[in-house]
């Protein structure tokens, strides 16, 4: 059947169309509102600003049709093969498109809000911008998908498969993405505060500067993910607990303190002219007596992702290695004012005045304690910096 054939029996009042040959037809910008083409070969078909809102077109074959800007509002496609169609700026408001076939597929700007897509597969597909707001994506598949500055508000992502999927700059606040498999996908500033990512599989993905304020990540896999810059505040982590920021620079080193303590340990700091004077925020050595604590060296991991933070600010490395001394320290009835003795790692000696910088501000220079400083080949997980210490234990 041709187009014309088509449109005078439309215009004639029919409207079920089902399994019909149209490849190729091209029905551009025309109106067939509630038309039926259940089972249709409609491959390469010109659809492009057609009127098909309420249109059935259930295991029809759509694979590289064109359905540009086309009004597709409450049109049912499912089981439908859409392979490397185009559907740029069409409207599936509230379409439903359970099981389609849309695998590579360009849907750039195109709302899908409120549509049924459960268990559909947009593998490979480009969504860049497509708005799925309140959308239903359940076991939905988008392995390597292009979702970058799309709107996923409120949607069920649940059991879909978001693997090598890029999110950059992705909207995804309040969204339900429990048990998705989100391994090696690029969330980078994207916007997911209030989601809930339960159970999902977040294998070395990509979150660096993303919004993650009051998610959920509980029983989450973090494994190898990056959290750069990432604000957690208020979220559930993996292991149930609610994340808290790192201490601030003015935090860290705040110290309990009581008056009922008795301090039966001694620290003397040690100086003397026969020996170069300090350069620092160090002491040519300390004398001690009391119960011992040895911190094994820090580096930059935040304890409640894991995972090493600021890979490439060595100022900020080092408040984490610091905020890691102090929790340990604290751990053991110590504080910094007890240490005697310690070690900085540096992967590059061009970093010593960046840290020195900031280590100054939790060792005074009269009273901090003996240290050295060291250039090594390479550190633990590639870090910057590593430091540790030793301290006496008040008593």
């Amino acid at each position: 059947m041709d187009a014309e054939e088509l449109l005078q029996k439309y215009a004639e009042g029919k409207r079920n169309f089902s399994n019909e040959q149209l490849t190729g037809v091209d029905l551009q910008e025309v109106d067939l509102i509630g038309i039926v083409l259940n089972g249709s070969d409609l491959i390469g078909a010109n659809l492009s600003g057609t009127k098909l809102s309420g249109a059935s077109i259930d295991n029809a074959n759509l694979t590289n049709a064109n359905l540009a800007q086309a009004n597709l509002n409450g049109t049912t496609f499912n089981k439908t093969k859409l392979t490397n169609a185009i559907l740029d700026q069409a409207n599936l408001s509230g379409a439903s498109l359970t099981n389609a076939n849309l695998k590579g597929a360009s849907l750039i700007r195109t709302d899908l809000s409120r549509a049924s897509l459960l268990g559909a597969n947009f593998t490979e597909a480009v969504l860049i911008g497509a708005n799925f707001n309140r959308a239903n994506l359940t076991e939905a598949k988008f392995e390597k998908a292009n979702l970058q500055e799309a709107e996923l508000p409120l949607s069920n992502l649940s059991k879909s498969n978001l693997s090598g999927a890029n999110l950059l700059d992705a909207y995804l606040i309040g969204a339900n993405i429990e048990d998705a498999n989100l391994t090696k996908a690029c969330l980078e500033n994207a916007n997911l505060e209030l989601v809930s990512i339960k159970g999902a599989s977040l294998i070395s993905a990509n979150l660096d500067g993303a919004n993650l304020k009051k998610a959920e990540l509980l029983e989450a896999n973090i494994y190898g993910a990056s959290f750069k810059d990432t604000d957690l505040t208020g979220a559930i982590m993996p292991d149930g607990e609610v994340y808290k920021p790192i201490a601030t620079e003015v935090e860290v080193g705040k110290q309990n303190a009581s008056g009922e303590k008795v301090i039966s340990m001694t620290r003397q700091v040690i100086r003397t002219d026969n020996a170069p004077e300090p350069v620092g925020p160090y002491n040519q050595a300390i004398a001690a007596s009391g119960q011992m604590v040895f911190v094994a060296g820090q580096i930059a991991i935040d304890p409640r992702i894991g995972q090493v933070v600021y890979t490439d600010d060595v100022k900020k490395q080092t408040e984490q290695v610091i905020a890691n001394l102090e929790a340990i320290l604290t751990a053991a009835g110590a504080s910094f004012k007890d240490v005697v003795k310690t070690t900085v790692f540096l992967a590059d000696m061009n970093d010593f005045a960046a840290v020195n910088a900031i280590y100054a501000k939790y060792f005074p220079e009269d009273t901090a304690p003996a240290r050295a400083c060291v250039e090594v080949s390479r550190l633990p997980k590639d870090v910057l910096v590593e430091i540790d210490c030793i301290a006496v234990i008040p008593s």
